[in-house]
């Protein structure tokens, strides 16, 4: 769709899109790695906590796509369906790869400390990432800015968490984004949860055709 809308503007506006999406395969391509050495009980603890924190620096590049729906604009004698569509279709691949590797860490830290665990990481890095979208559209803030001014970025957000009542915009945006991706997160995991007992279902079937037999 975009090489489409590129070829009949001439124009690469909305090249910004391929970029974010670029970034939102961060986490996921993370936690994936991580779910593979976690099915090896060798695997480093320090390790998988090490990747841990770089995941979760860098999972709201993942739901932040959603954000880009606010570009959304009559401009280049382009239908607005059409770019409607576009956004769209980026922020929903972006709230996947997002959603997919949350539920990827969710399930390692609950094979390695129960399931209330894994909810709990899921409660705490949903309003983080709320909080992260809004430090990435209100405050140009990336991912790699911790490392290039680490002091700098951890005293602003220390400074806004001792007096958060000076920054109401960004209490709002965190709380509606946290919700909004509770309620998504929810349904995506209840569906994969369907699809996970109806395969659960066919192994043992399959198990016990093999065992008569």
């Amino acid at each position: 769709m975009f090489a489409v809308r590129a070829l009949y503007t001439e124009s690469i506006v909305y090249f910004f899109l391929n970029w974010n999406l670029l970034l939102a395969w961060i986490p996921f391509g993370i936690a994936a790695f991580m779910h593979v050495l976690g099915r090896r009980r060798t695997s480093s603890l320090p390790l998988l906590a090490v990747l841990f924190a770089v995941w979760l620096l860098f999972f709201p590049n993942a739901p932040y796509l959603v954000s880009d729906l606010m570009h959304l604009a009559p401009r280049q004698n382009v239908p607005l369906w059409y770019d409607a569509m576009l956004l769209f279709s980026y922020a929903w691949n972006g709230l996947i790869l997002g959603f997919a590797s949350l539920w990827l860490i969710q399930h390692l830290v609950a094979e390695r400390l129960g399931v209330i665990a894994g909810w709990l990481l899921v409660m705490v890095t949903l309003p983080a990432a709320g909080f992260g979208i809004y430090l990435g559209r209100f405050e140009r803030w990336n991912s790699w800015d911790v490392f290039v001014d680490p002091a700098g970025r951890l005293g602003a957000i220390v400074s806004g968490l001792l007096n958060p009542m000076a920054h109401p915009r960004a209490i709002v945006v965190t709380l509606l984004f946290a919700a909004f991706m509770a309620i998504a997160y929810s349904t995506v995991h209840l569906f994969a949860m369907i699809r996970v007992r109806q395969a659960d279902a066919a192994t043992r079937s399959l198990h016990t055709v093999q065992t008569l037999n």
